[in-house]
């Protein structure tokens, strides 16, 4: 008897409109995407939405520096979300933004909702202030030396070389990144939330330990959340929560508060709100009563480094906001994505470009299965290995899966023109009893039980299971031979039969992750659109004439992905890679301001395996921690007489991930028509760290 049918309401954190998507955007949307497919092939109601975070002092600053308004940046980054959201098969039902009308009504209907009830209040705040800029400043545009360890150009609320974290005003010496000046301590009227009253504290308690009847949280995310609520015997370490911003601010005035915001992580998640809103305005669907219905489930995937904002500040505005608003059913939280087991990161170069990896035609189905395949329900960090990534793929989507089909309807077409036999597999020989497409009916339950607690690697590993079976099964028949004989005409019939039935119920399975695919398929078999889980157990009776269905990773492809190449790479020297300018072009002074040239000695110089023009150089630049480049110098200097001089280097150039390591900088050298290359040297006297002007 099927499932009740279900009406959810998904959502994945929004992303923050100053930027394109990076790949940790893509991986959460995938998973969602997966789930809600998932979900839909159930035969439940899906609405999944999503929205551009659009508010906030960082997009503010920088509409300003590029001579732009906020919103006419917010509406440039918006226009690269199709290539993405389209070329990964994301199939959010509608994308919208926090800047919105929409946006604007709930938020101040929040706010007046929870002011009402007592749980808002003002209270002065001291903080820095810059006078150049005439605006109060976020933490992020404070730097300054850390007040523990001493190092200097820290961030205003934590030490990047001794990790220590602290308040903005505990800097020694500090600027403004903004304007260079030094911030001033003013006092400012801010609105707060009482995160941090008895009720509020009960009911998150209560939330937590079970969000909805018969729903957990994930216990990694409990544990955590219980370190800030702690227990009935121990205070809660919840303080208030401040709600505004002063001007100037690209925000949301408040409206009962002239020249205040609303802080951008109050009108953000109620955009999941907004967004939910003009999705029903469009289908002509009541907002309130949709809410209000009670067979409505309401879920959010989100990075586990917004947990503290999503599992307290949201739950506790929707509670205490009241009817029509209500509280997630659940919160399902990821890890990070790395590479190489490393942090990405694009200021440090490591990682992979969703926008390359579209740019250089790569099947972005290729990257939804291996995501699927190490997605789990836990909030663990996933690796992406090119090797891997190439292997995986590879070998179980074309190597396994698609083999099923290419090898079976050659037989097909070539024997039967096209027709499968009907016959199910137990009517055959005892021996066949077990056919493959039983085995493959077999796993319906326990991979749909997979995908529904998002143990997505766990469906993979047991649909590739599958067809390991169903391969060695047709490599037993011999069909080939087979063939040759005309007596077992019938038994060929059968056994390629067989093969395509239970390669088209492994394309239900795979639909989730492989829409794209799985719509060539269901052509392919005159499969009926959209897949339903329903369908599985149903044969295919005739297949059409066989087209390629994916094509195998180029590994030539991953090495351009994982090493975009540089117009002056951090693997070379400049001397080696910058091409010699038209003699009328010229540069500003703010143009070579932002190359950041400082003196480096050279601590180690070695040898590289396996390179034929690159040493590897081991530099101080006056940081506290040494930094390695690798540099394009090997036919001109032995190693040994390199260590202990002093060169200068790029020290803000994006760091690099090679196949020899991360390469950090650039050394400088000159090279002209004839040999050579030759290492710059400052005069005696200079220091590693200094700035060259």
């Amino acid at each position: 008897m099927p499932a009740p049918r279900r009406t959810l309401f998904v959502t994945t954190a929004l992303p923050y409109a100053n930027g394109p998507f990076h790949i940790g955007h893509i991986m959460e949307y995938i998973q969602a995407d997966i789930w809600v497919r998932f979900q839909r092939m159930q035969g439940h109601e899906v609405h999944f939405v999503c929205a551009d975070d659009a508010h906030g002092a960082p997009i503010m600053l920088k509409a300003e520096a590029e001579g732009v308004t906020p919103r006419e940046l917010v509406a440039r980054v918006a226009a690269t979300r199709p290539k993405h959201l389209d070329g990964f098969h994301i199939g959010f039902d509608h994308w919208h933004s926090t800047d919105s009308p929409e946006n604007v009504e709930l938020s101040r209907d929040v706010y007046r909702r929870l002011r009402a009830r007592g749980l808002v209040y003002g209270k002065p705040v001291e903080q820095f202030y810059d006078p150049v800029k005439a605006m109060f400043l976020p933490d992020r545009y404070i730097k300054g030396t850390c007040p523990n360890c001493g190092a200097k150009d820290q961030y205003g609320d934590a030490c990047e070389n001794c990790s220590s974290t602290y308040q903005p005003t505990d800097l020694i010496d500090p600027y403004s990144t903004l304007t260079g000046a030094r911030p001033e301590l003013r006092t400012s009227e801010h609105l707060f939330f009482r995160l941090s009253a008895p009720e509020v504290v009960a009911f998150l308690r209560r939330w937590t330990a079970e969000p909805s009847p018969g729903r957990a949280l994930q216990p990694e995310v409990l544990n955590k959340v219980r370190e800030w609520l702690g227990g009935d015997e121990v205070a809660s370490k919840l303080t208030d929560w401040d709600i505004s911003r002063d001007a100037p601010y690209f925000g949301i005035p408040i409206p009962d508060a002239p020249g205040k915001y609303f802080y951008v992580w109050l009108d953000a998640p109620i955009g999941y709100l907004a967004s939910l809103k003009a999705h029903l305005a469009a289908r002509r669907t009541d907002f309130a009563a949709f809410l209000q219905d009670p067979h409505v489930e309401q879920y959010h995937f989100i990075g586990k480094d917004i947990i503290y904002h999503h599992l307290l500040f949201w739950p506790a505005m929707l509670k205490f906001a009241g009817a029509p608003y209500k509280t997630p059913d659940n919160v399902f939280v990821h890890g990070f994505i790395t590479f190489l087991n490393e942090k990405m990161s694009k200021s440090r170069g490591t990682g992979i470009s969703p926008d390359v990896y579209l740019d250089l035609g790569m099947n972005p189905e290729w990257l939804r299965y291996y995501l699927a395949a190490k997605l789990n329900d836990r909030v663990e960090d996933l690796d992406f290995n090119p090797d891997d990534f190439v292997a995986r793929v590879n070998s179980d989507l074309v190597g396994k899966y698609v083999n099923i089909a290419s090898r079976a309807a050659t037989f097909v077409a070539r024997h039967f023109g096209g027709e499968l036999s009907t016959r199910v597999p137990e009517a055959g020989r005892v021996a066949d009893r077990a056919g493959s497409t039983s085995i493959a009916w077999g796993a319906r339950d326990s991979i749909a039980e997979a995908y529904a607690s998002r143990e997505f690697g766990r469906a993979m590993r047991e649909i590739m299971r599958i067809a390991d079976r169903i391969n060695e099964r047709f490599d037993e028949a011999k069909p080939w031979e087979l063939a040759k004989d005309p007596a077992s005409r019938e038994r060929l019939h059968d056994v390629c039969s067989d093969a395509i039935n239970a390669f088209r119920a492994l394309t239900y399975y795979l639909a989730p992750v492989l829409p794209a695919t799985a719509g060539k398929v269901a052509k392919l078999l005159g499969l009926r659109l959209p897949l339903r889980w329903s369908d599985v157990e149903q044969l295919s009776d005739r297949i059409q004439p066989y087209e390629h269905l994916m094509t195998r990773i180029d590994p030539k492809q991953m090495d351009v992905l994982i090493a975009p190449p540089a117009p002056a790479g951090p693997a070379t020297t400049a001397a080696a890679a910058a091409a010699p300018a038209a003699p009328d072009a010229t540069i500003s002074i703010d143009d070579f301001t932002k190359v950041e040239l400082r003196i480096a000695r050279i601590v180690a110089a070695e040898h590289v395996e396996g390179a034929d023009k690159l040493l590897k150089l081991t530099l101080d630049v006056g940081e506290g921690r040494h930094r390695t480049v690798f540099a394009g110098i090997k036919s001109a200097y032995d190693p040994a007489t390199l260590v202990g001089r002093l060169t200068p280097m790029v020290a803000n150039l994006a760091p690099r991930k090679m196949k020899f390591g991360l390469s950090e900088g650039m050394v400088l050298a000159a090279s002209g028509d004839g040999p050579g290359i030759f290492l710059l040297a400052p005069d005696a006297g200079a220091q590693p760290g200094m700035r060259v002007k």
